[in-house]
């Protein structure tokens, strides 16, 4: 072969310090032509410098024009199944939403463990394996920052993972089904988790057949029998469904607690009487909320409403901002900004804000003010309230409210359950679907399918019109009627 040599020599790794960034460069000749290899920390560097110096040693040949041995020349449908994985991540990543580059990234960490051959040398513990993938390897625009015990992770399976031609056998498709249908301790993922990854494998290899990686007819996965676990039902579970008195008591064991209480008691409130899901709460600024005049009694020092008001406000909510991971976002911060769930770009949502919320919020805006970029939820530190502090703050007002046998249950036991609890509420106080399913960001389709369970008196309604439609000769229908003007059966409520 022309393009080939012997003459190959390697020199010292060169350090540049820049004002941001340190960078090493792998420097080597072959056949007097010099090449040069940038990396972002030591330890990538000298890897890849010792595996230059292992293959001269060995006699192996260099070729010209890549300045690479030639065994590490590998035809296309040799790529390990890393570098697959991490080129499919990057073709994809521009296009999709952070929500979506997380759910990628999750499959393909589960399709990664299946692709390392059993027994290799070195093997880092599954645990450093999933983490690297998960903050590095599968992020493209942290996979470069990786630390170097990370790094060193990555730069294994990089030589170590299977190829992704190893996916032409129908026994590694299925391993490798099987492992991202599956939850880390081998127990069946929910069905959800599993169709969703399902479809992640099938659109990478899809990516594989397209790019030449893989060489078979057809994707192999699309072809392996496959039983779909059942569908969770998303009708939202009744006994999940706090009412008024016990929202009440959470949020005053919300408030109670230092030093979040204060601030996260008008995040949950804004949660429970707007229905707002929590990405698009936590995005609410002073701007978006329209209050009724309120004024401060002067002999309380207590807020109020002015005499004409009738108290009502309202809220407009104009984006979400939903919490996936630094991972997963473009500018490296946990919380990706898009549209308003089933709205398009732009689109906004405004719902009416009850006298209780109004005073809340009102109280809440003048005690903590607002954020530089005029949002009203911050951390106390500043900046947006964490998740995890969220999350925290409402198992603890839970256990406080609540005993040992309803905390077992469902009843709230996620924050989300707020919402529903307020669509609900909605529902039972007579408010029409479709101005319900308006306010909550719902088609009145939706709307009835999930909350069906949760309508609550809607027999005896419908018996009351039967009964006037009827007329007054139908038998029995003045027993029912007489019983209502006495009181004995409220309309609209249920019986007992």
């Amino acid at each position: 072969m022309e393009n080939i040599t012997y003459d190959v020599r390697i020199y010292a790794t060169d350090v540049y310090k820049g004002k941001k960034v340190t960078t090493y460069w792998v420097r080597w000749s072959v056949g007097g032509e010099r090449w040069k290899e940038p990396f972002r920390n030591s330890t990538q560097a000298e890897s890849f410098r010792s595996a230059l110096v292992a293959a001269s040693r060995k006699g192996e040949a260099f070729r010209t024009d890549t300045g690479r041995p030639v065994s590490w020349q590998r035809t296309a449908n040799e790529m390990s199944w890393y570098d697959f994985a991490c080129k499919f991540v990057d073709v994809k990543w521009n296009s999709s939403s952070a929500i979506h580059r997380r759910d990628i990234g999750r499959a393909l960490i589960a399709a990664t463990f299946a692709m390392i051959p059993e027994g290799k040398p070195g093997r880092p513990e599954d645990a450093e394996i999933r983490r690297a993938l998960r903050k590095w390897g599968f992020s493209k625009t942290l996979r470069e920052d990786a630390p170097d015990d990370a790094a060193e992770v990555l730069s294994w399976l990089s030589r170590n993972t299977a190829n992704v031609s190893a996916l032409a056998n129908a026994a590694k498709a299925r391993e490798v089904l099987g492992s991202v249908t599956t939850k880390v301790d081998g127990k069946p993922a929910a069905g959800s988790t599993a169709r969703r990854n399902r479809t992640n494998l099938c659109n990478a290899i899809d990516h594989a057949l397209e790019i030449g990686a893989l060489q078979v007819p057809a994707n192999p996965v699309r072809a392996l029998k496959w039983k779909a676990p059942p569908k969770s039902s998303s009708l939202v579970d009744r006994r999940s469904v706090v009412n008024p008195g016990q929202a009440r008591a959470l949020l005053a064991n919300v408030r109670a607690q230092k030093p979040s209480g204060p601030r996260l008691e008008a995040f949950f409130a804004t949660m429970y009487y707007s229905a707002g899901r929590p990405e698009e709460v936590i995005n609410l600024g002073e701007d978006d909320i329209t209050f009724p005049e309120i004024v401060k009694d002067e002999e309380t020092g207590e807020w109020r409403f002015a005499p004409d008001s009738d108290g009502w406000g309202e809220l407009e909510f104009k984006e979400a901002t939903p919490d996936v991971g630094r991972e997963w976002t473009d500018d490296g911060g946990h919380r990706d900004r898009r549209q308003l769930k089933h709205r398009d770009e732009g689109e906004t949502r405004s719902v009416p804000m009850l006298p209780e919320l109004s005073l809340i919020l009102w109280a809440f805006i003048q005690e903590f003010g607002t954020g530089p970029d005029g949002k009203i939820f911050r951390g106390v530190r500043g900046g947006l309230l964490p998740m995890i502090t969220i999350r925290r703050s409402w198992a603890t007002a839970r256990k406080q409210t609540f005993t040992e046998r309803q905390r077992k249950s469902p009843l709230a036991r996620r924050v989300y359950d707020l919402r529903n609890a307020a669509v609900s509420g909605w529902l039972n106080a007579g408010v029409a679907p479709t101005q319900a399913a308006e306010w909550a960001g719902h088609s009145v389709k939706v709307l009835l399918e999930i909350y069906a369970k949760c309508i609550d008196g809607q027999e005896e309604i419908a018996k009351r019109r039967m009964a006037d439609a009827y007329g007054e000769d139908a038998p029995g229908l003045d027993a029912a009627r007489s019983e209502e003007k006495e009181g004995k059966r409220q309309p609209g409520n249920r019986p007992g």
